[in-house]
């Protein structure tokens, strides 16, 4: 891997342990990256895919891909895989997106924001404004996709994830009840849709944050952890 040791002096058997990774250089050393496992289901090669990167052809790689792997490896396993245990596949959307890529998708009008607002979100590797280190996809759940149809069905789903998980926000969207669901060291936890009915659905401080929201998603399967 495209590694470089932390100098110091270290007992031999820790080296290993102080070892941090560059941005790879080759395409061996992306791969490389590629096998990193983030969590008992996830890669990171699960997160590089791109339209934007792969149609205007710019490499969607981390700058920092330490802090992108501490990043990814709590999304995954605080968020990611009590979804897929629960609901079984989840479809990745978008997931790691490079300073590049967003940069560009944002001047182009690609459906992407500032680098500056998706640091600490689909830029797992910039800490935010506050130095707050954070992740974010975009998932589709086919299990809910195949069960129901009326639009605001999605709210089913979102009520389910704030009464199990630890998420930081979550955003939907109309195709595919496609959303974003992000890990953060400071959780908002606050939920907002651009699918009918549109706006925030909760946040602290309103009168429905609180408390069990089990009848919305009634027939939904057990938690899974």
């Amino acid at each position: 891997m495209d590694w470089k040791t932390v100098p110091g002096n270290h007992p031999a058997a820790d080296v290993e342990d102080e070892k941090i990774m560059r941005k790879p250089g080759s395409m061996k050393g992306l791969e490389d990256l590629g096998r990193v496992r983030l969590s008992q289901n996830f890669f990171f090669r699960d997160f590089l895919h791109s339209e934007i990167a792969d149609f205007y052809r710019i490499p969607n790689i981390p700058e920092d891909p330490d802090l992108a792997i501490e990043a990814g490896k709590r999304l995954c396993e605080e968020l990611l895989e009590p979804l897929e245990a629960t609901f079984g596949r989840l479809h990745i959307r978008s997931g790691y997106r490079s300073p590049a890529v967003n940069r560009f998708g944002n001047a182009n009008n690609l459906n992407c924001s500032t680098n500056a607002a998706t640091a600490a979100h689909h830029i797992w590797d910039i800490r935010d404004f506050d130095g707050c280190m954070g992740a974010a996809v975009c998932i589709a759940v086919p299990w809910v996709i195949d069960r129901y149809r009326d639009e605001s069905d999605w709210q089913r789903l979102a009520w389910w994830i704030h009464d199990h998980l630890p998420y930081a926000s979550l955003c939907f969207f109309p195709k595919l009840w496609a959303f974003n669901i992000q890990w953060h060291e400071r959780p908002k936890r606050v939920i907002q849709s651009y699918v009918r009915p549109r706006g925030i659905l909760t946040k602290p401080g309103m009168a429905n944050w609180e408390g069990d929201h089990a009848p919305f998603y009634e027939g939904y399967p057990t938690f899974r952890s």
